[in-house]
């Protein structure tokens, strides 16, 4: 058995593909063209113009529009059924119902078919210590939430049945019944609820109505259509019949007692109004008269907001009415403020959740009002929400609870608030009671300011007048809030002063307590803007007290700001700055004792990486001890990190090769570099990793000339084989990364010194001993490793390697046992121990066609690598049957092997029937 011999710079020659000078660059674009081409009209049709085709289809154009027109209208009519749907979803969600529900006498519809419980005396005795006010004779019942609930369901059931049947007098009696219950107010939290399955059945029974009368006036008696109402119909347009039913169903409704029952149903059947009159719009305003009879606040406020949902049944309606319904619920939330207190304990916490009840009645009433509202339209609101009725100081004599306030400054246009910012600031610091938090409505006139660029002098004078207010502040909570909206305004506006000013009031008063939750979640958002705003993290550290409150911060809020800062930090090239590698540092150990790093797994570790990120961005330049001693401390505070060993790992070796190529670094600095990745490579988890960091490593001590460090490396990257047979009791999956592995080591081994004592094929014998011990090898894969065995064996025969180590005093094979042929004997007896298995190890491949490009793979390796000999000839042969019993005979790989085999061999290729393949 003969090695070929190679020539492998006349190889790369012969392969290398001619260079040939271009006159343009071949990314550039080409110069376009656009030759006349003349209009040819054979008077085809195929080809619709849509300007030519106007005329001709201007019927089917219109009638499209018109459609259209339709469609827009039937989406905008849905549009407030929509946002009336999601709201009262938000009403439930926000008030939740306890299981126990109390009852009283009004209630009786309820209590009809349902289980009640009487209260113990005890409850009842600490409702009365509570509430001495109320004191129930009658006794005080109590039912399930969901009996109450589904009792109300059963109603609404009840009253659509007796409307089917024709018994509508019945429906309108237990509808007035249902009504009467909003007349209770006893449960507070309950009521929301009520109103939501309340105004369910109302709306039920308004619908009903509306299209009974719409089909008397459509139809006749006996059913025949008489003609369609449009959508803008007039009252001229009803028949008498109709407007006699629509009227006897007011008066029906008129004749209710009570005052709540009477003004719910009517504007259930507010549109109803159109049948009867061409202004229904002008109910509206008598309604919000009778709504000033309502004495409770929460039934009244509840009345109100359901007047503001019919009211947008109607095709038109301004806002008038709104504006006095604002303004009567902002006099009766005055009274409710300015009333003498209680002797209880608990009166000022019932006011604050009746103000928490009536506030999205508020709410959506606002938004009722300045929705699609016009900038005269808005004017004219402001005006009339204020005493004096002047277009020009709009907000001159504007009195608002804070809680109303609210909600008006949150509809505002932007224009309006930003031309105002100084007058509604004066109405904020003159609205100061309980119904609201007063730091919100602060807060929310800075995120409205924050919409739209606004005068300089404007702005100026607001945060000066805020941070005034700012100073007499001394809870932590309300400061953040309202810098939280502020911040952006004084940073956008490079207001310093202020900025220090603002950060400096943080720290005094976070300092000396314990950072609650929710300030810390402000604290996260004040910072996060900061970071944001500068280029340079240098610049953030920089201000004044900006690190001493991220050391008060903790828990999650702390390590989310780290995270981002670390972010930030590894977005550049690199990270030299002494002082902003130290405060990274500090950081990166917070971030990791904030977390569980053991319990993470690997790709969702983003702290890990970031942390990993930043170690290896560091760059010390020069200082390539202070880089090594940086590393050796990073690996003690992150010991608990793979990913970063792995990256200390590789920035040690990347430490060692910048230090050989400056000549003055002594030897002993790149043996530390070596040694601390001897160190840290035994403690990376991730096997397939830590083989390739030590053949890395290993290659790194070559490349510096130190031999015996690098077959140590080797030694323990092949015990590192060793011990991937199994990795957590299952077989290892990740063959094609082991297989890589492998042969990166091969041909590591060809720049690397044989060893007299020990042979020179001595790694190559220690890897094909693994590989034939080792049972979760698949026979692909130890066929592989077995032609590169075989290419390496070649390799290492020829008079001059392909390449050699860069170290001037690391000598090849070829110039170490040039000429000696006890060399070559070894390289030979290996190449004869593979091939003897390689045909038995390509047998073992279960799939056919796996067992065909296997063979082929080896016959062409074979080929390759060994002169012409009866013995390589009938081997390559034995492949050839296999890969032709396996494959196609068109098969392309087939082919080209076979016509290599005829041009190298010199003879042609035949089947050898005599021997078992």
């Amino acid at each position: 058995m003969e090695f070929k011999p190679r020539n492998y710079n006349a190889q790369r020659e012969a392969h290398a593909l001619p260079l040939v000078r271009t006159d343009g660059h071949p990314l550039s674009a080409p110069p376009s063209h656009h030759p006349q081409v003349d209009a040819v009209d054979n008077d085809h049709n195929d080809f619709f113009d849509p300007l030519r085709g106007l005329a001709d289809n201007a019927t089917d154009c219109k009638e499209d529009v018109q459609e259209l027109e339709s469609t827009s209208r039937e989406a905008s009519s849905q549009l407030p059924t929509k946002e009336w749907m999601s709201f009262k979803r938000f009403l439930m969600q926000k008030f939740p119902v306890s299981k126990m529900v109390s009852i009283s006498s009004m209630s009786n519809v309820i209590m009809k078919g349902v289980k009640v419980a009487e209260k113990s005396l005890t409850s009842t005795h600490l409702e009365e210590l509570e509430d001495p006010e109320k004191c129930a004779e009658d006794g005080v019942k109590v039912v399930t939430r969901q009996e109450y609930i589904s009792r109300l369901h059963e109603l609404k059931d009840e009253i659509n049945r007796a409307w089917h049947a024709n018994d509508r007098v019945t429906s309108l009696k237990l509808a007035i019944k249902v009504a009467r219950l909003l007349m209770d107010t006893s449960v507070l939290h309950f009521y929301p609820t009520l109103f939501v399955l309340s105004m369910d059945i109302m709306d039920m029974l308004g619908d009903m109505v509306w299209e009974r009368i719409k089909w008397k006036a459509e139809f006749a008696e006996d059913g025949t259509r008489l003609f369609s109402l449009p959508e803008n119909f007039q009252a001229r347009d009803i028949c008498s019949d109709a407007k006699e039913t629509c009227n006897n169903w007011f008066c029906k409704i008129g004749s209710i007692c009570e005052l709540l029952p009477r003004i719910y149903l009517e504007l259930a059947l507010l549109p109803c109004w159109r049948f009867l009159v061409d202004q229904p719009e002008d109910s509206l305003h008598r309604l919000v008269m009778m709504t000033r009879g309502l004495s409770d606040p929460l039934a009244s406020a509840y009345c109100r907001l359901y007047m503001a949902h019919c009211a947008q049944k109607l095709p038109r309606s301004d806002t008038g009415y709104l504006v006095k319904c604002v303004n009567d619920i902002n006099i009766q939330l005055m009274r409710i403020i300015s009333a003498r207190e209680m002797t209880h304990r608990n009166s000022t916490d019932n006011k604050r959740l009746l103000f928490s009840l009536m506030e999205p009645t508020i709410e959506y009433i606002m938004k009722s009002i300045f929705k699609d509202a016009s900038k005269s339209q808005v004017s004219n609101v402001l005006v009339e929400l204020g005493s004096r009725r002047n277009q020009v100081e709009l907000f001159g004599s504007l009195q608002c609870i804070s809680m109303v306030l609210h909600h008006l400054l949150k509809e505002l246009p932007a224009e309006v608030v930003t031309s105002n910012a100084m007058e509604i600031l004066h109405i904020i610091e003159c609205s100061n009671d309980y119904s609201f938090d007063q730091c919100l409505n602060y807060r929310l006139l800075g995120f409205r300011l924050s919409e739209r660029r606004s005068q300089m002098d404007i702005i100026h004078d607001v945060v000066d007048k805020v941070i005034q207010v700012l100073s007499q502040n001394s809870s932590l909570d309300e400061y953040l809030k309202i810098v939280d909206a502020y911040v952006d305004i004084v940073l956008q506006n490079q207001m310093d002063n202020h900025l220090n000013t603002i950060l400096g009031g943080i720290l005094n008063r976070a300092c000396n307590k314990a950072v609650a939750e929710d300030e810390l979640e402000s604290l996260q958002t004040i910072l996060m803007k900061l970071l944001n705003h500068f280029k340079g993290l240098e610049d953030v550290f920089a201000l004044n007290h900006f690190l001493e409150i991220l050391d008060i911060m903790h828990g999650s809020s702390r390590s989310f700001v780290n995270m981002h800062i670390l972010n930030l930090a590894t977005r550049n090239s690199s990270i030299s700055d002494p002082t902003t590698i130290q405060l990274l540092f500090e950081i990166s150990q917070a971030l990791h004792d904030d977390l569980d790093f053991l319990n993470a797994k690997g790709d969702d570790n983003q702290p890990a990486r970031l942390i990993s990120r930043f170690v290896h961005m560091v760059d010390y330049s020069s200082e390539l001890e202070r880089h090594l001693t940086f590393l050796v401390e990073c690996r003690g505070a992150f010991g608990n990190l793979n990913e970063l060993k792995e990256t200390l790992v590789h920035s040690s070796n990347c430490l060692a090769i910048k230090a050989l190529k400056d000549a003055k670094k002594h030897l002993s600095f790149v043996k530390s570099c070596i040694a601390f990745g001897e160190v840290t490579l035994p403690s990376i988890s991730a096997q397939i990793k830590q083989l390739n960091l030590y053949l890395e490593t290993a290659e790194v001590a070559l490349v510096c000339g130190l031999v015996s460090h690098s077959d140590g490396l080797i030694d323990s990257a092949i015990s590192c084989l060793l011990s991937l047979d199994c990795v957590d009791g299952s077989r290892t999956t990740d063959i094609e990364g082991i297989l890589s592995a492998i042969q990166k080591l091969f041909c590591l081994l060809i720049m690397v010194p044989g060893n007299p004592e020990q042979g020179v094929t001595y790694f190559a014998n220690n890897i094909l001993a693994l590989v034939n011990s080792s049972s979760w090898m698949t026979p692909a894969m130890r066929t592989r490793i077995f032609c590169t065995t075989l290419t390496l064996t070649a390799t290492l025969s020829q008079n001059k390697l392909p390449y050699h180590a860069v170290h001037g005093e690391i000598f090849g094979n070829d110039l170490l046992f040039f000429g000696d042929s006890s060399y070559l004997h070894e390289l030979v007896l290996l190449s004869e121990s593979v091939l003897q298995n390689v045909v038995d190890s390509i047998q073992k491949e279960p799939s056919p066609a796996g067992r065909g490009c296997i063979a082929l793979e080896a016959c062409n390796c074979i080929a390759s690598s060994f002169v012409v000999s009866p013995e390589i000839s009938q081997i390559c042969s034995k492949l050839i049957e296999t890969a032709k019993s396996c494959l196609s005979a068109n098969d392309k790989y087939l082919q080209s092997t076979i016509k290599f085999l005829d041009k190298n061999l010199r003879a042609p290729v035949v089947a050898v029937s005599s021997v078992a393949v």
